[in-house]
């Protein structure tokens, strides 16, 4: 893999997921927040370029769904995840998270 300068800060984050990828439904944890996406660790291998959805369960309990990510790199079982379709309003509240744990990363409970 070549070496990558990102655009966007990655915040330190783990959430519990479930992710599709037709057929299967497996389970997994998201790490490294940033605005466009995270990384994967799961209990099933993704390809680059595979289209999975992802339904996230926040530290409240609360769940998100991504309707859409596209696998950018993987490694055994850790990928990256580009959010490719993402509802407005999640997309804000996940740029609100970034933000806030940017401005306040001693308050961070994982």
């Amino acid at each position: 893999m070549p070496f990558m300068i990102y655009p966007y800060r990655h915040v330190p984050v783990q959430y519990s997921v479930t992710y599709k990828a037709a057929p299967f439904q497996k389970q997994g944890s998201l790490w490294n927040l940033s605005y466009t996406g995270w990384r994967l660790s799961g209990d099933w291998p993704m390809r680059p370029d595979e289209a999975l959805s992802l339904t996230v369960t926040l530290p409240n309990e609360q769940r998100i769904t991504i309707p859409e990510s596209v696998v950018r790199w993987s490694r055994g079982q850790e990928c990256a995840l580009e959010n490719t379709v993402i509802e407005r309003h999640t997309e804000a509240h996940l740029q609100h998270d970034v933000r806030r744990w940017v401005q306040e990363p001693a308050e961070i409970v994982l």
